[in-house]
Parts: C-alpha cells; sequence; structure tokens
C-alpha cells in the first residue's frame, strides 16, 4: 500500500523531539530550542517518573510553545502557519509530547491527541457541551442583525434549537425521508459523468477513459444535493451551463472559510472599526451566502402556503429539512432561516473536499477499491434498488469514508470547555479551559494507529478495545455536539462513492501524496486529476 506525508521522525515507542521549528519555550521536559529537547530522553524519562509518583502537576507546568500570545501571531503571520496549522500541531506534538498549550493572539488552549485523554475530555463536557466559538461568525450576525443558529450557540438556547434539528436530520426516520434525495442526485452525477467521459474520452465505445479535475463537479454535486435535501428542490447544476448564481455561492462559501482562520486571533470589532480588507471579504463573503439562503427560504414558503392555501398538500410528501420545519413550527421562521443557511454554508466544502481525497485513494490503492467494489455491487444487486439497504448491506463502503477522514479530517481540531477541572497526562485543567482534540496529528500518529499512514479501510472493521478506542475517529464530533449534518454528509459522499464505483474504475496518473493546506477546513494545495474508465 502506498502511504500518505507526513512529517517524518515519530517514535513508535515514545514521541520524540525533532521538528525544525524555532521559538518553543521552556517546558516540563526540558527546553526546546529551534525543535531540539535539551535532555533529551532523559527529560521524558523524568517526566514519566514524576507520573509514577502520582503529583498532579500545576497547568503552569505543561509543556508550551511560548507565552506571548502576540508573538506567536507575528510567526503564525511570518511563517504562514495558519494554513499549514494541521503540520504545526503534528510537529509540535512530536516536539512537546502529548499535550501542549498554546497562545495565538486572543486564542489560547491546550492540545491533546491520544484517545484515552479525549475520553476524559468528554466526561466532562456537561449537559450543554461547548466548543469554540468563531467570532468572526458571531460578529457578522451582530453587526447584520441576523439571528444565530445552532454553530454559534450555547446553553439551554443551543439544547432547545438543537432538538427540534435532530428530528429533520439525524433520527432514523429522517434518514428514511432524505436518503432517497441524495441517491436521486448521486445517480443523476453518475449519468453526467458517464456522459462527460465518452464525450470527451479516449477508447472504445462503451469503454472510455478520461482524466481530469473532478473538483468542480464534486463543489456542483455537494450543492444540488445540499439544496435538494434541505430546500426540497432541483437547481439543474449538472447541466451543460450550470446557473452564475450557484458557482456565486460556492465562491462565497470558500472566501469565507478562507478568511475565518485569521480572524480567529484578532477581535473582529477592532477589524471592523479600522476597515480591514481581511473583514470586508469576510462579511461580502456571508452577505452572499445568506441572500442566496434567503432566495430559497422565500420560494420555498411560498410554495408551501400556496400548497397549503389549495389544499394540495399531499401526506407523506417530503419537502425537504426546511419544510419539515416550517410545517411543524416549532422554531420561528428566523430561527429557521438561522439555521438552514449555517447547514447550507457547512454542507459544500466539508463533503465536496473529502470525495477529492477519496478518489484519489481508491485510485492509487486499487486492491482496497477492488474489494470495496465487489462489496457495493453484491449489496446493490441485493438491495433491490433500496439505498438504505445498499449501504447496510457495504459496511467497507462506510469505512473507506472513515478512514478518508482519518487521514484528511475535514477540521483539524474538535473543542470543549471542560465545566469540571480534570486531569490529562498528569496535568491539572482548570474547568473553563479551551481544550481541543487534535484529529490530523492523531489519524497518523503510531501511538493511536498500527501502519498509520497506510490507506486500510479494514482496521475500522470488528471490535477494537482499549482505553479511549471509541474516540480514535472523531471527524463529527462526539456526542449532542456533534456535527448536526452528520447523517447527510456520511449518506451523500457513501452514496455518491458506491455509484462511481459500480460504473468506473478508477486511477491516478500520479501516485504522489498529495500536499495539503488548511482553510478553515483541510484541503488539497492542488486538487487531484482522476482517471475515469468505463466498466
Amino acid at each position: 500500500m502506498r502511504r500518505m506525508s507526513v512529517v517524518q521522525g515519530m517514535s513508535g515507542s515514545r514521541f520524540v523531539a525533532f521538528a525544525q521549528q524555532k521559538g518553543l519555550c521552556m517546558t516540563a521536559a526540558g527546553a526546546v530550542v529551534d525543535g531540539n529537547v535539551e535532555g533529551g530522553k532523559g527529560a521524558l524519562k523524568d517526566v514519566r517518573k514524576r507520573d509514577v509518583d502520582g503529583r498532579v502537576r500545576s497547568f503552569e507546568e505543561i509543556p508550551h510553545t511560548g507565552r506571548n500570545g502576540w508573538i506567536n501571531l507575528v510567526k503564525f503571520w511570518r511563517e504562514n502557519r495558519f494554513q499549514q496549522l494541521h503540520k504545526h500541531m503534528e510537529q509540535t506534538f512530536n516536539a512537546l509530547g502529548p499535550i501542549y498549550r498554546e497562545t495565538v493572539g486572543t486564542l489560547s488552549s491546550v492540545n491533546i491527541l491520544l484517545p484515552s485523554d479525549i475520553s476524559e475530555l468528554f466526561k466532562s463536557e456537561g449537559l450543554h457541551p461547548r466548543r469554540m466559538t468563531l467570532q468572526p461568525w458571531a460578529t457578522h450576525r451582530e453587526i447584520r442583525n441576523h439571528r444565530k443558529g445552532l454553530f454559534l450557540k450555547n446553553g439551554e438556547e443551543w439544547r432547545s434549537d438543537r432538538l427540534q434539528l435532530n428530528k429533520e436530520v439525524m433520527l432514523s426516520e429522517a434518514m428514511k425521508r432524505f436518503l432517497p434525495l441524495l441517491d436521486d442526485v448521486a445517480k443523476d452525477f453518475c449519468r453526467m459523468l458517464q456522459g462527460k467521459v465518452e464525450r470527451d474520452g479516449r477508447g472504445k465505445e462503451s469503454k472510455s477513459t478520461l482524466t481530469f479535475d473532478p473538483s468542480p463537479d464534486l463543489f456542483r454535486f455537494a450543492l444540488e444535493a445540499s439544496c435538494h435535501v434541505i430546500y426540497g428542490e432541483r437547481i439543474g447544476l449538472f447541466s451543460s451551463s450550470p446557473s452564475l448564481e450557484s458557482q456565486k455561492f460556492i465562491w462565497a462559501v470558500e472566501r469565507m472559510l478562507t478568511t475565518t482562520p485569521p480572524l480567529l486571533y484578532i477581535p473582529p470589532r477592532l477589524l471592523v472599526q479600522v476597515g480591514a480588507s481581511l473583514w470586508t471579504q469576510h462579511a461580502t463573503a456571508w452577505d452572499h451566502i445568506f441572500s442566496h439562503a434567503e432566495a430559497r427560504i422565500q420560494k420555498a414558503y411560498q410554495r408551501l402556503t400556496s400548497s397549503q392555501g389549495r389544499g394540495s398538500v399531499t401526506k407523506g410528501q417530503y419537502n425537504g429539512v426546511l419544510g419539515q420545519l416550517m410545517e411543524k413550527g416549532q422554531l420561528s421562521l428566523d430561527l429557521i432561516k438561522a439555521n438552514i443557511t449555517e447547514l447550507m454554508a457547512g454542507g459544500v466544502d466539508t463533503t465536496a473536499v473529502p470525495l477529492q481525497f477519496a478518489l484519489f485513494e481508491l485510485g492509487r490503492n486499487p486492491e482496497v477499491q477492488d474489494m470495496v467494489r465487489q462489496q457495493v455491487r453484491t449489496s446493490w444487486a441485493q438491495a433491490g434498488g433500496d439505498p438504505r439497504k445498499a449501504l447496510q448491506g457495504a459496511p467497507l463502503l462506510k469505512a473507506t469514508v472513515k478512514e478518508v477522514l482519518r487521514l484528511y479530517p475535514v477540521g483539524i481540531t474538535v473543542q470543549r470547555y471542560p465545566v469540571t477541572d480534570i486531569v490529562l497526562q498528569n496535568y491539572h485543567i482548570p474547568a473553563g479551559t479551551m481544550v481541543q482534540a487534535c484529529l490530523y496529528p492523531m489519524g497518523r500518529s503510531t501511538q493511536v494507529f498500527e501502519d498509520p499512514l497506510r490507506f486500510d479501510p479494514g482496521r475500522w472493521l470488528g471490535s477494537r478495545r482499549g482505553d479511549g478506542a471509541g474516540f480514535r475517529s472523531l471527524s463529527f464530533g462526539f456526542g449532542a455536539r456533534q456535527c448536526v449534518g452528520r447523517r447527510i454528509a456520511e449518506n451523500e459522499m457513501q452514496l455518491l462513492l458506491m455509484h462511481i464505483l459500480l460504473n468506473f474504475r478508477l486511477s491516478v496518473p500520479s501516485s504522489d501524496d498529495l500536499k495539503t493546506n488548511l482553510t478553515l477546513i483541510l484541503q488539497p494545495e492542488t486538487p487531484p486529476k482522476i482517471t475515469f474508465s468505463q466498466l
């Protein structure tokens, strides 16, 4: 099996220092200068010895990357660490060990990667789990007088809204309603792909082959699927000339994601006052996202009220998540708008980009691809056209998505603020501290996974026991605060991969490891080209 690209040097038995990274400071394990731990193994042994002695060390003793957040912020800007934050975290864990703290600008966190520590963190998340508030998003809502959706809420207000949305997007009855819609879009995408390969490819009739970058088509698929499930309507993105409006929406989402990370470390209100270009770009992107959603919501509202007025609402007819929320009336229209807009903004790149990684990995791992296809073919034949049965009969397909997200997590951290004091790696963590479970370093750590750089969906089949074993896969978060669009995204990706594997053999012109960048989500620096060969 070919392997993913990570910074080399992880020890199979213990974290060791190797990162060529300047500015790391005094830690409990020794002084870190230019990536070298003075005292080396001896210092780490001292740490282990104190663990055995049982003394809980103070918060201040946690290894750190420098006490001055503003100096760190300058380094992040100068060294372009925002786009390589996932690599920065991986290098820092290797230099400092399985826990460290970091302050960048006004943002402070404790970072962890071992499942056993993550398990302890989630035990203390409380009834109303909190994750980091994306302050640029919240500031935009406040300035524009928009209501906030689930993503920006906390406490009882969050819980009340979440329970209503769960009924439409998370429960099994909801899945039964929207799975056929996702399946229709996936089938249409493959028909479009067949036409593209036959028209532009090489080879014999019905056995053509075409190599190209599928990422623009995957973005259109994700938006088409989201609109069908959320608004209950198709918007025709698979036509030869998709609408300019939809292309602008995709651009706006990408711009919003790109401008978010730098804005996390400086008070957004300050940037508003000085008229910073970065803030203007961010706010303009959100304005376009809201206007796109507003137009769709108004159209759906008019359609629903018109049908009710004529008495023509068909019992059992599914009008999408938006229609369900409007019919039930448990949330105000303003709250429905706020949450639907967030669902749409979070439902395009977060599925289109993992699909790029999935096609690439299946293409450069033909043995895995053949095993998944064989299982999918059998399951599809036995399901009689029922997408839910087809997915249930193909656990290796679900494991493939899980494996892709292990190596390429959409969001590289999951955050919580413990409601009580906790102890992690024998360090005291006060209640209310932001603690981040760092998914990218965890997914590639020999401390957590055997042969972590190998693409092996089979590692997720069967049971695994051990301390924190259930916390090795957290791409969609955990518990009550997990991604509200999880069921839509999981099934959307699985159904598209299923239909692609039923119709095409995948390969790649280059099997070189993909370089990755971080906006708010992890994505390839350059989208990979994929070869589609008709079966």
